[in-house]
């Protein structure tokens, strides 16, 4: 069995870790990779964290093999990468070739780009050929693309959503799941789960503020991300469905100001729902 090791206070102790496979999102630590790079992946280390997922910030001004022999150092396996849009658009093979020399078995789309607040149908529908036609790409080489929504698909077409439409034309692509997006919109993440059983390969699994308002704009101030199981999403039945799908990763994500201290709380929890 796999331990997570933690720092608290002074001592160094161990919780074990059960057999689903937790990661990190890195945009979680994006203020503490500005200051220290190596330092940052060592607190990683330190957490028991293996599994990692980048941001869209690159190699940190590195080179790549530096930044290779970094994740290396502290036994990090980058499972997950990042790609904008326009680089899948225009350069796919590019982000075919970063995922193969990380050895990565997903890449990831986190944004559609859309004008003002509204993600309209001409928008998911120039998604859906720029998805499918990188996807095809990636899956001759055994890696998948996932699009990452952030609460904004979820707007009115044919009596269901964008997003529905969107899953139900994705031929060559899956999903990623972020609890916050789908629950802050006034989505159930379970129910997504659900509907669409096939769909949905990794996970972000973040906390929201107890008290707070949604929207279906894709926005929201991130110090309303607070440790799992302390805020008004039910992590713990999300958490269980996903695992009795067989989701691969799940992945922390803290956008907040307190990420370096919410994130080894939040993997206590984690631990804790195993017992």
């Amino acid at each position: 069995m796999k331990k997570i090791f933690l720092i608290m206070g002074i001592g160094l102790f161990a919780i074990p870790l059960s057999a689903q496979e937790i990661g990190l999102q890195l945009y979680s630590l994006r203020n503490e990779f500005k200051k220290d790079v190596p330092g940052t992946f060592a607190k990683i280390k330190e957490w028991g964290i293996t599994n990692i997922e980048d941001g869209n910030d690159g190699t940190q001004g590195y080179t790549f093999q530096e930044y290779k022999a970094l994740l290396a150092k502290n036994n990090l396996d980058m499972v997950s990468v990042s790609a904008p849009f326009s680089e899948l658009q225009k350069t796919p093979k590019t982000v075919l070739q970063r995922a193969k020399d990380y050895g990565a078995k997903y890449v990831v789309c986190f944004w559609i780009p859309h004008n003002g607040a509204i993600l309209t149908l001409e928008d998911t529908q120039k998604a859906l050929v720029v998805f499918n036609k990188a996807g095809e790409i990636f899956e001759r080489e055994g890696v998948t693309l996932a699009y990452h929504p952030h609460g904004y698909e979820f707007g009115p077409y044919r009596g269901a959503t964008l997003m529905d439409h969107m899953i139900k034309n994705s031929e060559h692509f899956d999903f990623e799941m972020d609890v916050y997006w789908f629950a802050h919109p006034g989505e159930d993440p379970i129910e997504w789960l659900h509907r669409y059983p096939e769909e949905f390969k990794l996970m972000h699994l973040k906390d929201c503020k107890k008290g707070v308002e949604g929207n279906k704009i894709g926005k929201s101030d991130v110090e309303t991300n607070v440790v799992l199981g302390t805020g008004q999403i039910d992590i713990a039945a999300v958490v269980a469905e996903a695992k009795k799908m067989g989701l691969e990763y799940l992945f922390i994500e803290d956008e907040s100001s307190r990420a370096v201290e919410q994130i080894p709380q939040s993997l206590i929890y984690l631990e804790n729902l195993d017992d």
